[in-house]
């Protein structure tokens, strides 16, 4: 059975940190700017960790070993 093949547009749009966190930028930032609030602004401009959760399954369609936190 040949190996899985990782997903080539996920792992373009994440990064994974030393420590094995998933970093991500959030959406709603390309245009349209003048309609959102400052608050919102700013929050969307950085990048933001994923929950365990959510990393957990970015892990399996990127075919990396998921590693248990304590």
């Amino acid at each position: 059975m040949p190996k899985q093949k990782s997903h080539k547009g996920l792992l373009k749009r994440i990064k994974i940190t030393a420590r094995g966190k998933v970093k991500f930028k959030r959406s709603c930032g390309g245009h349209l700017m003048s309609g959102k609030s400052a608050k919102r602004r700013r929050r969307i401009s950085h990048s933001a960790i994923m929950s365990n959760v959510m990393a957990k399954h970015v892990k399996t369609r990127l075919s990396l070993p998921t590693r248990t936190e304590k």
